[in-house]
């Protein structure tokens, strides 16, 4: 009964979202509690609610205050002469921009956090889309897709899970997976050709010309406010506080969230000193925030409930009831295709930590590791992320501006070719076995 209504109640969610007969926002409260009160949790549903908005409140925090600071990057001009840089480079050629767009998200993706790579690519290149007139789907599916294939790294969420769920470590993972993520690459680089191709014919190359290039200016507003707001003197203090930011991020000396707001303090105490300007900067951001902020705690509802009434569970044990005997020996390569639905359904957490052990330990009768299990487990990173319950998807269609059905709508398919070449490269390359 648990496993219909948890599957059920996501494809429903999905359904109306991509056929845009309810915004993502109401969905994700009203679906799960209405599918709640079916399950009869109706005098538990507020305490279930409860506890998912508090696991995702330090995300909603992170994204606030990361929101804020690069808002005031992007407004004080940091990122202005990386625009003018590319758009040096493309002339005008939306093949160039589409490739440019993955080569650069796959460099930024390395930090392993895809709210930070989110933002300093759709701020470099969402006003040359624009420009353009490109489809600006294609830009968002190649960030997305870019986040989740580097996000493989040990210090990514997924690897540390899995790593940490299987008491191995993280390099063994990683290390032979590298020549898998490089065929993802490879795959993410050829998607770009193909957009490219494809805009290509549709828009033809568009002079921007060296006036465009001199002037671009990014941020809330019209262009003249968008000036005024500038901050050139401030370029190399933005720029080393940025990297002290990120690079604090990666080391992990405090956490994400605290380093945020201590990075959004400075920013923009050093860049706009007098109190009313600093109250306009916030006031301007405060779309962007609360549209991501929102669906954040709103996703926390519907996390809250599929955890609480028991759903994940009944679902990934229904899942796993149906794999025969006779699949023993390829249960690395099944344990890869299953990451896919698996970690889109549910929460990472939910499946490292719920799900993986039990595939490890049934594999360990057949000969089969719990390294190659655990790389494996990966392979469907780039496909979960597009899932509506990753937090940091909301914060990409808010900065993009694009609705999260249209987005999906286009990207799946992409995601799971992303997948798949991952699949193929843990597989030629001796990452984990087909048959063992």
């Amino acid at each position: 009964m648990l496993t219909i209504l948890g599957f059920s109640m996501v494809v429903c969610f999905m359904y109306l979202i991509m056929s845009k007969r309810m915004s993502a926002l109401i969905a994700l409260i009203l679906i799960p509690v209405l599918f709640g009160v079916i399950g009869g949790f109706l005098h538990g549903l507020g305490g279930m609610m409860l506890d998912g908005i508090k696991t995702l409140a330090p995300t909603g925090v992170m994204l606030t205050f990361s929101i804020l600071y690069f808002g005031i990057m992007i407004d004080a001009g940091l990122f202005d002469p990386l625009v003018k840089f590319i758009l040096r480079l493309v002339k005008g050629d939306p093949l160039k921009v589409l490739v440019g767009t993955a080569v650069l998200t796959l460099l930024v993706s390395l930090d392993g956090d895809s709210s930070t790579t989110y933002m300093i690519a759709v701020a470099a290149f969402l006003p040359l889309y624009k420009r353009l007139g490109m489809n600006i789907l294609m830009m968002t599916c190649l960030v997305n897709l870019a986040s989740g294939i580097m996000n493989l790294s040990p210090w990514g969420g997924p690897t540390a899970r899995a790593a940490a769920a299987l008491r191995v470590d993280a390099l063994d993972i990683f290390v032979p997976m590298i020549p898998a993520m490089l065929m993802g690459c490879a795959s993410l680089v050829m998607m770009a050709l193909y957009f490219g191709v494809t805009e290509r014919k549709r828009l033809g190359a568009v002079h921007v010309g060296d006036h465009y290039e001199s002037n671009v200016v990014l941020g809330n507003g019209s262009a003249h406010e968008c000036e005024e707001n500038r901050r050139p003197k401030m370029f190399w203090p933005n720029l080393i506080l940025t990297t002290i930011l990120l690079v604090l991020l990666v080391v992990g000396v405090m956490p994400i969230q605290v380093l945020f707001m201590l990075g959004f303090a400075f920013a923009v105490m050093i860049n706009y000193p007098q109190l009313d300007k600093q109250k306009e900067r916030i006031a301007a951001h405060a779309a962007n925030v609360l549209a991501v902020t929102s669906l954040i705690f709103a996703a926390g509802v519907f996390t809250g409930i599929l955890s609480g009434t028991g759903m994940v569970d009944a679902m990934a044990k229904s899942l796993l009831a149906v794999i025969p005997p006779s699949f023993g020996p390829y249960l690395a390569v099944f344990t890869a295709i299953i990451s896919l639905p698996f970690t889109f359904f549910m929460s990472n957490d939910a499946f490292y930590f719920g799900i993986l052990p039990v595939i490890a330990q049934t594999a360990a009768g057949f000969g089969i590791s719990a390294e190659e299990i655990a790389r494996a487990s990966i392979v469907g990173q780039p496909f979960h992320l597009l899932s509506p319950l990753v937090p940091s998807l909301y914060l990409l269609i808010g900065l993009a501006k694009v609705d999260i059905g249209d987005h999906q709508k286009f990207s799946i398919k992409w995601g799971i070719l992303a997948s798949l070449a991952l699949l193929a490269g843990g597989l030629l390359f001796g990452a984990f076995p087909f048959y063992k």
